[in-house]
């Protein structure tokens, strides 16, 4: 017989979820109160060494990218560090342990923010755990900060970092939606902490600041505040974000499904054109068994031509203080139409009153910096100046950007009816931001559904497959 098993000792499978839940605590006791519970740091510190990672995972003021610099090797731990498991497989409970370790660095790093004033360096610092986060969760940098514009290739949940070797199937639809908004909270009250004047009058400060959704909103606010040095750094920020925002768009507007083939123009007789089936198929009769050969007497070429109607989209786009994501977006994104052959593009902007940006439509540089973030918002104003643009109703495409909580909601909404009714397609937009959130003003979005014209609301990817449907 063997000697039973001494009650002090524990089974491995107990103390792997010993060592996990002591990381758990030490994260969530860090993340309600800055002061460090001793016993927990010195419990943690003895998990972090016993399973083989380095003890700097839990210094608070180590950045994520420090720790990679040292430790190269853990970079691919981090990537796809919260998507889920495959759920056929076993749990592995060592392997959970250093999970719970990279994963309480990455959070506590990014959501204990630091208090008070912000340099230059500690927002830069938070961007790049951001990143790291976002990485985690799957996604790219900036993805659900708003930052470049939806940068990942395949949305939300489906990681263009690959799964880091681990077999996870992404399914974050329910989490994403949530922590995009969040991050993109946190970040702007960093920005909004930081003496940003400051930091724009010294280059060397100034090249510190990474563009992100939230500094393009404060570098447009205080625009008209800043000069000299201050103004060329907050320009050439301005430039960095459009420049990286539009380069996403442009691919995404490329990718989207085109118009339909035009048989009635004749293929151009060019080699990249020839249609290798279709020439064998249709010269199979000439086909001579006793010498094995093919005689061709007829080429087949491929139409490549595509039917295209001149067609007119105007985008209204709500420039309230709530509405800069969009803001930002669709300005972009109206310029990359605007470059498209054969579609006249018009911008109009509004608040409680209406500009007409049309004029610098081909330069979304030129556009943000002739934006007045306002307040309120009374969409009449800008009705009056979209009405009379619509001269082919049904050539002509009315995408109106907004979260629709209006002075004068009633008239306006009669209007947006009576441009419908003309055969204009109307598309009601609640958001078109880089998370994917907004919020709508019921009583529109249920006049809207009732029209035929629901809203659409979500990733920017939407907004760019709706108008590539219509325009092309």
């Amino acid at each position: 017989m063997t000697d039973p098993t001494p009650e002090t000792e524990t089974p491995p499978a107990d103390a792997d979820e010993n060592r996990r839940q002591v990381l758990y605590w030490r994260l969530l006791a860090r993340l309600f109160d800055p002061e460090e519970q001793p016993g927990l740091e010195s419990a943690s510190l003895a998990v972090v060494e016993d399973i083989g990672l380095p003890p700097g995972l839990l210094d608070p003021q180590a950045s994520v990218d420090s720790v990679v610099q040292r430790h190269p090797e853990l970079a691919d731990e981090f990537d796809g560090l919260m998507v889920p498991e495959d759920g056929d497989e076993p749990r592995d409970r060592a392997a959970e342990v250093r999970r719970a370790a990279l994963l309480s660095k990455v959070l506590l790093n990014v959501f204990a923010s630091p208090s008070g004033s912000v340099s230059a360096g500690q927002l830069a610092g938070w961007q790049s755990d951001a990143g790291w986060l976002e990485r985690a969760l799957g996604c790219r940098p900036g993805d659900l900060r708003g930052g470049r514009a939806g940068a990942g290739t395949g949305g939300p949940g489906v990681s263009p970092y690959g799964t880091g070797g681990r077999g996870r199937t992404p399914d974050l639809s329910r989490l994403i939606p949530q922590i995009g908004p969040e991050l993109g909270a946190i970040e702007a009250d960093l920005v909004k902490r930081m003496h940003l004047r400051e930091v724009l009058a010294d280059p060397k400060l100034a090249s510190r600041l990474t563009p992100s959704m939230s500094l393009i909103e404060q570098l447009l606010r205080d625009k008209n505040n800043l000069s000299g040095v201050a103004l060329a750094n907050a320009k050439a920020l301005i430039r960095r974000f459009v420049d990286e925002v539009a380069e996403v768009l442009r691919t995404q507007v490329e990718k989207a499904s085109v118009g339909e083939l035009d048989r009635s123009i004749p293929p151009k007789r060019v080699f990249r054109n020839l249609d290798v089936n279709r020439t064998i198929w249709k010269n199979l009769t000439n086909w001579s068994p006793e010498e094995e050969q093919l005689y061709v007497d007829r080429l087949y070429y491929r139409h490549t031509a595509r039917k295209t109607t001149p067609q007119r989209l105007i985008v209204v786009v709500d420039q309230s203080g709530s509405m800069v994501d969009s803001m930002v977006n669709c300005t972009i994104l109206a310029s990359i139409f605007a470059g498209l052959p054969k579609v006249d593009v018009h911008l109009i902007a509004y608040d409680t009153q209406a500009l007409d940006l049309t004029p610098w439509v081909h330069d979304p540089f030129e556009t943000l910096l002739r934006t007045q973030l306002g307040g309120g918002t009374d969409g009449t104003v800008a009705m009056a100046l979209a009405q009379p643009k619509i001269a082919e109703p049904r050539n002509t495409v009315v995408v109106w950007i907004s979260d629709f909580y209006e002075w004068r909601g009633e008239e306006l909404f009669a209007s947006m009816a009576a441009v419908h009714r003309s055969g204009a397609k109307f598309i009601p937009v609640g958001s078109v931001t880089s998370a994917g959130r907004g919020s709508v003003n019921p009583w529109f979005r249920e006049r809207f559904k009732d029209q035929g014209t629901p809203v659409l609301s979500g990733h920017i990817r939407k907004l760019v497959h709706e108008l590539k449907t219509f325009l092309t």
